[in-house]
């Protein structure tokens, strides 16, 4: 971006606004973009020196077709790849496993195998393109993947950049793809932090995700305090390992969501950083300013997406994308139209895309850091939801920290409980919900689920991705094939390791890529774990090992 940069009028537009008198308590009382506790961003000029990164999630079927999808993002102008998973390889489970019918290739692409992560990568410089990945209970096996083929194309680990989710604890508040119970799950998430902060010193080993509590129904309150409390735990769980708090906080970056409202959205990510650079210098000692940084993602929400009128959720996303924007993220995901329907067409994740392009080359968003610092409305709001989020924390950590107060429900009673206070209002019309509570048009009435037929009025339906359930006949086809050619006798003696490490106490990032390398999948290493952790029944069960975890 130019150094000097002027709205159409010619109006020079300052990289920092500040007040039109220099008035130095006031500057004082915010701080500047860049200093702590980076209330107004993490970054001197943020965007004006460099745009946030646009990284659209997608996955779906097959490796073939997901890798098609990447590649038309990437010529489009994304930054970067964001990959979804489908439900069972989230919870460690081959393609024909009889668990996984119905499921393989629906709701992300489906892997199993190093082959698998080639083809996925296929065409795609890992040197030059950072890469997320959502995935927690199998984190592990799917960054000894990436690591995997890496190393096949002789990429040094050491260049590799992104992001593994690798957030537990939400899935036990909020989202439930759990596999092991949660001492052995929160080994292997510290495992794998410990490892890549040397293997892959560029990689961000954990991803905090409020996103999915706050779709979940969680307040903006509530999904900073317990984004922020499971944090502070994976930071105190690396210390008890010996790592210091410091170089953690270095690589640990949050992924929050982006609702509708505007200007509360705006405060939230102002509050958050300013509540996390406060924590970690005073809980932790932590004094590098690199490592009080608090670096995020955002998706826009999900959940705010409705089935009726669903081009009204192009205007949802786009104000949503703003908020994001406008609080400071590094990153961004804008949801597509019609994901209240189904998965995204490649139409609709072009429009989501360009929907950010056109916020950062169109809208002078871009221009100035912290856009709305010293707003009288966005500052009391910072600075309501940073005491509110820090009682609320206060709570946590008097139960002894975020694993004990999601063991004892804390967490999923409070999000509940705002669910439930959410649907009410907006059942009684408090809240309204427009094209559906309200203002809905009687054509609109039925959602866009009538592919490609046209209504009363000669409009054509919004078209919704499909995928067939012969992607799992193909996938097992695949498993088979792998199985046939790889060295059954290396395979067998890789997942013997793999178990006798599991039984110790080291770390099993080595042996989990060593397995992996030698031919065996995603399933049989998750398998191999499972015989020795057991799985995770949820509050109500018969305990927390043996039997089928839920899915």
């Amino acid at each position: 971006m130019s150094e000097e940069v002027r709205t159409s009028s010619g109006i020079p537009i300052p990289a920092v606004p500040r007040p039109g008198s220099p008035d130095e308590r006031y500057r004082a009382s915010l701080g500047d973009p860049g200093e702590f506790p980076f209330a107004r961003g993490i970054h001197p000029r943020m965007y004006r020196d460099r745009l946030w990164t646009m990284r659209q999630y997608a996955g779906y079927g097959t490796t073939t077709e997901t890798n098609a999808r990447f590649r038309a993002l990437l010529a489009r102008g994304q930054t970067g790849l964001s990959v979804a998973f489908d439900l069972p390889t989230q919870m460690g489970l081959d393609a024909d496993h009889p668990r996984a019918e119905g499921e393989v290739g629906k709701s992300g692409v489906s892997i199993s195998t190093v082959a698998d992560m080639e083809r996925l990568l296929d065409g795609i410089p890992l040197a030059e393109v950072s890469i997320s990945m959502t995935i927690n209970s199998t984190a592990a096996v799917l960054l000894g993947l990436l690591a995997a083929v890496a190393r096949r194309r002789g990429t040094a680990w050491t260049g590799l950049r992104g992001t593994v989710q690798n957030d537990i604890l939400k899935e036990y508040a909020a989202r439930g793809t759990y596999v092991y119970p949660p001492g052995p799950s929160m080994r292997l998430a510290t495992d794998l932090v410990v490892w890549s902060l040397d293997a892959l010193p560029q990689w961000n080993p954990v991803s905090v995700s409020g996103y999915h509590m706050r779709e979940a129904g969680a307040t903006a309150v509530q999904e900073v305090a317990f984004t922020l409390g499971n944090g502070c735990a994976y930071l105190a769980a690396a210390a008890a390992r010996g790592v210091p708090a410091e170089r953690v906080a270095r690589r640990i970056s949050f992924f929050f969501a982006s609702m509708n409202h505007l200007f509360e959205e705006v405060a939230k990510f102002r509050a958050a950083r300013r509540l996390w650079a406060r924590l970690v210098r005073d809980r932790f000692g932590v004094r590098d300013p690199e490592a009080q940084r608090l670096r995020f993602h955002t998706q826009t929400g999900g959940s705010t997406l409705a089935a009726k009128a669903p081009e009204l959720n192009v205007v949802r996303v786009a104000v949503q994308a703003l908020a994001a924007v406008l609080g400071g993220t590094q990153s961004l995901h804008t949801n597509s139209r019609d994901e209240a329907l189904g998965l995204p067409t490649e139409e609709a994740a072009a429009l989501a895309l360009r929907t950010q392009q056109v916020l950062a080359h169109e809208s002078g968003v871009a221009h100035a850091a912290d856009p709305l610092g010293g707003s009288w409305l966005v500052e009391g709001l910072t600075d309501e939801l940073e005491a509110r989020a820090r009682e609320l924390l206060g709570k946590v950590e008097g139960m002894g920290g975020a694993e004990r107060a999601i063991e004892r429900g804390f967490y999923q009673e409070e999000i509940a409980r705002s669910a439930y206070e959410a649907h009410r209002r907006l059942e009684s019309g408090e809240d309204v919900q427009v094209g559906v509570t309200r203002f809905a048009d009687p054509f609109d009435s039925r959602s866009a689920l009538a592919q490609g037929e046209r209504g009363a009025r000669g409009r054509t339906r919004i078209p919704v991705l499909k995928v067939p359930e012969s992607v799992r006949t193909r996938r097992a086809r695949d498993l088979k094939d792998w199985r046939r050619k790889r060295d059954g006798a290396a395979t067998a003696a890789g997942l013997r390791a793999l178990g006798a490490a599991a039984r110790g106490d080291g770390n099993l990032l080595p042996p989990i890529v060593s397995a992996l390398e030698s031919g065996a999948t995603l399933g049989e290493v998750s398998d191999a774990l499972r015989e020795v952790f057991g799985e995770h029944r949820p509050m109500g069960g018969a305990g927390t090992a043996g039997g089928p975890g839920a899915a």
